[in-house]
């Protein structure tokens, strides 16, 4: 059995929680298992070579920051594998040209393009354990290049994918994938197994520490994600393509406080305008989330949409510029909304979720002013203030702190 271990940077920065990792390694190891961990520099680490860069220079050319910063990885590996070495297994460490780990694009944002794993092959062969320095690749001029925010969790889904392996587990700071976010219902239970689809809506809101591509990319491969603390010895939760050990109406329901509203008033009714609205944020680069359109008076109508409360300037700026192309009376802009979400396979085919849902927060009180829906979610715009109340009383309606398994 293979397995691929990826563990953040920050849970290796000391001897100590570097003898931690090599035994989470080592207890699957004996067991006979092949493994490939793979490790970040961390945020401390990362931070420190950043800002070394800085006192020398106030705006280093990025692949000269790559070529420093691509250093923190590749030492947080070095010192893993001598832990490991000093605990008597075999153990080396490689850097993304020893790994095969090819990359296209820009320094700093590179994109993975290929892995030839030969190497980590023969070195599996030879039963030792194989450290790959996370969040790094060779581009075309055999320059290293880093991958950007969440690159070790999407070089360890990839090279898992490339080496055929049997799983891909994911050491955090959580015991797994909660029914909701513990810190705001203290009923959250973690969940024995997941889809692709249910994770992918919930890393979409930010649950779970792994980015939606990641879940998108071990679907295409159609390896296990397993997501587990690193201090406490649990099963953590299984993303997979169908959930085996739970079967509930809903898996698990999730609020974003950082989406803000946007309304643009008195559009023409007629064809295209949704285009060129939305063609025009586009370019702008504005990530657009939830959509309703409404007839408004006239032969005029209305389009609400929410996006990240980072890039309401901007969408509203970009749509002031384009009054031209696509006229309009006024842009009303909410800043007091959150988007909770609940979503799970076992609402295919089931009636009667929607009202469920809808009733728990008319019995909270809970106003909602926009709603979209897909086979196995359901979003609801409500106001920020009612947020962490919608959580709880969506979780309680669904009895999500009880186990439903067949």
């Amino acid at each position: 059995m293979l397995t691929v271990k990826k563990f953040a940077g920050s849970s290796a920065g000391s001897p100590e929680q570097l003898r931690n990792v090599a035994r989470r390694c080592i207890e699957d190891y004996e067991k006979g298992d092949d493994i490939v961990a793979v490790i970040s520099s961390g945020d401390t680490l990362a931070g420190a070579l950043r800002k070394q860069a800085g006192v020398i220079s106030g705006s280093p050319s990025k692949r000269e920051l790559d070529m420093l910063m691509t250093t923190g990885a590749q030492g947080t590996a070095a010192l893993l594998a001598m832990t490991l070495e000093s605990l008597g297994v075999r153990a080396i460490s490689l850097n993304a040209f020893q790994a095969g780990i090819h990359v296209t694009g820009r320094y700093g944002e590179a994109r993975l393009k290929k892995i030839d794993g030969s190497r980590i092959v023969d070195e599996l062969g030879d039963r030792t354990i194989v450290v790959v320095a996370g969040d790094q690749g060779v581009n075309a001029y055999h320059d290293l290049a880093t991958l950007g925010p969440g690159g070790s969790n999407i070089t360890a889904v990839e090279l898992a994918g490339a080496l055929k392996a049997d799983s891909c587990e994911f050491y955090t700071d959580v015991d797994g994938i909660y029914t909701a976010d513990p810190s705001i219902c203290p009923r959250a239970r973690v969940l024995r197994d997941v889809t692709y689809g249910e994770m992918m809506d919930l890393a979409t809101l930010g649950t779970g520490s792994i980015q939606p591509e990641c879940v998108e990319r071990a679907k295409k491969y159609g390896i296990p994600l397993v997501i587990r603390s690193l201090e406490h010895k649990t099963e953590g939760t299984i993303v997979r393509e169908e959930t085996v050990l739970e079967k509930n109406l809903i898996s698990g329901v999730a609020l974003d406080k950082k989406a803000d509203r946007v309304s643009v008033l008195g559009l023409r009714d007629e064809p295209g305008v949704a285009y060129r609205l939305f063609d025009i944020l586009a370019k702008a680069q504005v990530n657009v989330d939830q959509i309703l359109q409404s007839l408004g008076h006239d032969g005029s109508e209305d389009i609400s949409f929410t996006c990240p409360e980072d890039q309401v300037e901007k969408a509203v700026e970009t749509l002031e510029n384009s009054r031209e192309k696509l006229p309009f009376t006024k842009i009303d802009v909410d800043r007091d909304t959150a988007k909770v979400m609940v979503t799970g396979s076992g609402m295919i085919g089931r009636p009667g979720v929607a009202a469920k849902l809808f009733e728990a927060l008319y019995n909270e009180n809970i106003n909602i002013s926009m709603i979209s829906t897909s086979e196995f979610r359901i979003t609801c715009i409500i106001s920020r203030k009612d947020g962490e109340k919608a959580v709880n009383a969506i979780h309680d309606a669904f009895s999500l702190d009880k186990t439903f398994a067949e």
